[in-house]
């Protein structure tokens, strides 16, 4: 993650501006990753502005509160610290974007996967072609992430009972660093939607809302 603040600070030394130009965006993003194969990865179109505006309220975060999306292959990826990907189906990496992932990943990026049910099997296939070498470990409750702001001694919270089974993080690590994690059977990106899109109790959403954060939080200080 410091790669990423080295770039943010050099592209700011970069621009000169005029009383005419506007200021360049400083703001801390989450940013959506758009990928190919049919699935629906800009689901939940409510939920990052949603998570954005709660990390805004309740950290000391200056956060963009937008819905911002990216592809693999765009020019300014690396200038992104911070990336979110969803969806219910299936989802397909070229060779190249492969590649461009994998690169991203081990030089400081951070990619949260959310299983919006129907995404697993899709996921498992693609990362695995990422990181051949590697494999999806189990992230135990006491991991930092579940405490980076709030406490959830339990782990993950379960968002919507689907099918009634418990919830699992995942996480890829590179150096020691988890560089992938991935919430299974969560549906934290429900929980971060506008109310009146699920009915979710105020409760569940809190929840969802807080663990969304202390990935964030977890993703920039490590």
């Amino acid at each position: 993650m410091r790669f990423f603040i080295l770039i943010l600070l050099l592209i700011s030394f970069s621009f000169t501006f005029s009383q005419n130009q506007s200021k360049v965006d400083s703001k801390f993003k989450i940013t959506r990753l758009k990928y190919s194969g049919g699935g629906d990865w800009y689901g939940n179109p409510t939920s990052i502005k949603n998570l954005a505006r709660f990390i805004s309220d309740n950290t000391s975060i200056k956060i963009s509160v937008s819905d911002n999306y990216a592809e693999l292959k765009d020019e300014n990826l690396y200038t992104l610290p911070y990336l979110y990907l969803t969806g219910h189906g299936n989802i397909k990496f070229s060779e190249e974007e492969g590649e461009i992932l994998k690169n991203y990943l081990t030089n400081g990026g951070f990619l949260h996967v959310d299983d919006n049910y129907g995404l697993d099997k899709n996921f498992r296939r693609e990362i695995k072609k990422v990181f051949p070498e590697k494999e999806l470990v189990e992230i135990p409750f006491s991991h930092k992430i579940f405490s980076s702001h709030y406490k959830f001694s339990k782990g993950l919270p379960k968002i919507h009972e689907h099918d009634g089974k418990s919830p699992q993080a995942f996480g890829i690590f590179h150096e020691e660093r988890l560089v992938l994690f991935y919430t299974y059977e969560c549906d934290l990106g429900d929980g971060w939607e506008n109310q009146e899109v699920h009915n979710d109790s105020e409760e569940k959403r809190q929840e969802a809302l807080r663990m969304g954060t202390n990935i964030v939080v977890y993703a920039l200080t490590h």
